[in-house]
């Protein structure tokens, strides 16, 4: 085809990832922000949102097909997950259950383990949960103390974790544990799928500002027994293999925050539009319209840099994934943050008020700086991954 004739546009997402983000922003808009916002103040869970999104195929829509999945990619389920959060219903179990779960099972698993959970991580009637962080870790994965010993055909793990979101809506937590290896006697990170009723496995709340029906937990793993179809993956894989699976914690975490973003930017945009002072609409003034429109420009750079990582995960590029993806969740932390502190900025003190429900939306926004990954590790990591500048720890 020759140039003059080629309509291909290079950055627009094909027809079938836009007429999902249509389907999902309609169902999504039947339920709102304020559906989102009384569920989490009456102590109650957004299960009857969750289990719609599953019905209609949107929990599954990056699991093969053959285990109940669309068959697409994570750039189709972070395009869920960004509509979710658009409409005010920012899903923090969408990054957790069927991302990071969901893709670790579908790449690692045996084919028990595949037909086991899939399914039912695909239509929403499992949710899993995902632990990691430990109180005296933090981010550094290397130095993670929950063990996984063999005992007979099994293994028995011993630890705690924290901050884990969703355990008590959850039917299983796949956790990052350490087992020896026998050559050399080291420890390396091996995965490993624990129901939530399993003997020694506690979980207790933590309390939180954040308004948000998905809670946060320590988890105590008390010499809990499992069996040896628990293990994940290979358990010589080690650290390779998990982070494998974290590329798409880190693409759903920034969908996530530009979601978010992009809500608070719109009532933001909506209100300063209706809104009149010295008799005229106060978006017409510069010192309001210049701030919405940077935040505009930033969201849709954090958007581009999300589908770039997306791309080349799917594509089998962890490498390259790895470095677009802490770069694109990045972006989206500081978009989403410096949208919601504009947002409120431009209601005045409705800003502040429940009424309008702006505030709620600083700490949520602020959340994602830090959570998963925070944005130091990441500058870290492009300094000394992408710059090749020595390592500081």
């Amino acid at each position: 085809m020759s140039a003059e004739t080629d309509t291909t546009v290079p950055f627009t997402e094909a027809d079938e990832r836009r007429s999902l983000r249509r389907e999902v922003a309609k169902l999504a808009s039947g339920y709102g922000r304020e559906y989102f916002v009384r569920q989490a103040r009456n102590g109650e869970k957004t299960t009857d949102l969750w289990l719609d999104m599953g019905k209609h195929g949107y929990l599954g829509v990056a699991l093969p097909e053959e285990y109940g999945g669309g068959g697409g990619g994570i750039g189709d389920l972070a395009a869920v997950c960004e509509e979710l959060a658009a409409q005010g219903c920012p899903l923090l179990m969408m990054v957790v259950s069927p991302a990071i779960c969901g893709t670790v099972i579908s790449r690692f698993g045996t084919e028990e383990q595949k037909a086991r959970w899939l399914p039912s991580i695909a239509d929403g009637t499992l949710t899993m949960a995902f632990a990691i962080t430990e109180p005296d870790a933090g981010s550094n994965s290397h130095d993670i103390t929950t063990t996984a010993r063999r005992d007979g055909d099994g293994w028995v793990l011993r630890g705690r974790k924290i901050y884990i979101s969703g355990v008590d809506e959850a039917g299983a937590v796949l956790v990052v544990a350490r087992t020896e290896d026998a050559r050399t006697g080291r420890l390396k990170p091996a995965l490993f799928v624990v129901p939530t009723d399993a003997e020694g496995l506690e979980y207790q709340p933590i309390d939180m500002e954040i308004v948000s029906p998905e809670r946060q937990f320590t988890l105590f793993v008390d010499d809990v027994r499992l069996p040896a179809d628990a293990l994940v993956g290979d358990e010589n894989a080690g650290i390779a293999q998990l982070f494998a699976g974290l590329n798409p914690e880190r693409i759903m975490a920034a969908a996530f925050a530009t979601g978010i973003g992009r809500f608070a930017l719109d009532k933001a945009t909506e209100y300063v539009k209706g809104r009149e002072v010295f008799g005229a609409p106060i978006g017409a003034h510069q010192g309001v319209a210049h701030p919405l429109a940077q935040s505009k420009i930033e969201i849709e750079l954090a958007r581009l840099m999300t589908q770039k990582a997306a791309a080349l995960y799917d594509a089998g590029d962890d490498t390259g994934a790895g470095e677009a993806a802490n770069m694109a969740k990045y972006a989206a932390g500081e978009a989403a943050c410096a949208a919601a502190d504009r947002a409120v900025q431009v209601h005045g003190g409705n800003g502040i008020t429940t009424e309008y429900g702006m505030a709620g939306l600083l700490v949520a926004a602020r959340a994602t700086r830090i959570a998963p990954v925070s944005r130091e590790m990441i500058l870290n990591f492009v300094g000394s991954h992408s710059l090749g500048l020595p390592k500081s720890y």
